[in-house]
């Protein structure tokens, strides 16, 4: 690490140091507790996602800064307890990444690293894979774990479930091939109408959370990311659905005002734009 980026990590850290200052520190830094910050750590890293999306490296580098600076609160406030401090947590992923990347670092220390790597990126994905399946495997044969232990609860739905479904598949239980997948998914969507004509929204509830379920593992096996497929759908919607409000406005209306043929028109027309 160069002098400069040395010194900026430990004023970052004095700084926090002083935020959380029982004396003159700031009253809202100091009473924050692990708990209270999930919600704003959750929200950060989505800004993060956002300011890749954009393109803009200033904001890319201005929300990286938040995120960082959420790490570095949440080993101060453990260091408080005695629990870990940042370094620490630097050692962990340190000693985490160079048992995982034995092709890099031979001997699984930093001074081993200068060998070129005869791999390519999907053989390191592959050999990656095998590392962290071996470690969770020793835990299931111990009888204390589950390869889906450490899969987090907070994780949003869509990224809780491609993970569950590829932490079972790294131990077999998997469909051979995309056909069982769309198979499934005809399966639970018939389900699904079934429980829309009974209307009973709790089957409902249950069914269209299953038919969500096999969507995710559909991604999985046709290697898209759902997430993100799910967000550039989201953003075709909200293009066209500008497009509908501003050509109701240029015709001296509003939405509610207008018949559905109208509105198709005009959300055809948006397809036809942005496609």
């Amino acid at each position: 690490m160069t002098e400069k980026k040395s010194a900026a990590m430990m004023e970052l850290v004095t700084l926090m140091e002083n935020l959380r200052d029982p004396q003159h520190g700031c009253a809202w830094d100091r009473k924050q507790t692990f708990k209270s910050l999930t919600r704003h750590t959750l929200e950060e890293v989505y800004e993060v996602v956002d300011a890749v999306e954009q393109g803009e490296a200033a904001k890319v580098c201005d929300e990286l800064g938040d995120l960082l600076f959420q790490v570095v609160f949440y080993a101060r406030i453990a260091e408080e307890q005695s629990l870990f401090d940042l370094g620490d947590v630097a050692n962990a992923i340190k000693s985490k990444l160079l048992h995982r990347h034995p092709h890099i670092f031979p001997d699984g220390t930093l001074a081993s690293f200068g060998e070129p790597s005869p791999l390519t990126a999907e053989q390191v994905e592959h050999n990656w894979e095998l590392i962290k399946n071996a470690e969770r495997e020793a835990m299931q044969r111990s009888g204390t774990a589950s390869v889906v232990d450490d899969v987090p609860r907070a994780l949003p739905a869509i990224e809780r479930a491609g993970k569950l479904q590829k932490r079972a598949a790294s131990v077999g239980f998997d469909w051979p091939d995309v056909s069982g997948v769309t198979a499934k998914l005809a399966e639970e969507s018939a389900e699904l109408q079934a429980a829309i004509a009974s209307g009973d929204q709790s089957q409902q509830t249950h069914e269209l959370g299953d038919l969500l379920f096999t969507c995710v593992n559909l991604a999985r096996h046709l290697k898209i990311d759902p997430e993100g497929a799910l967000r550039q759908a989201s953003q075709r919607f909200e293009t066209r659905f500008r497009h509908v409000e501003k050509s109701a406005a240029n015709h001296g209306t509003v939405l509610s005002d207008c018949d559905p043929e109208q509105l198709d028109l005009w959300w055809n027309e948006a397809k036809s734009q942005n496609n």
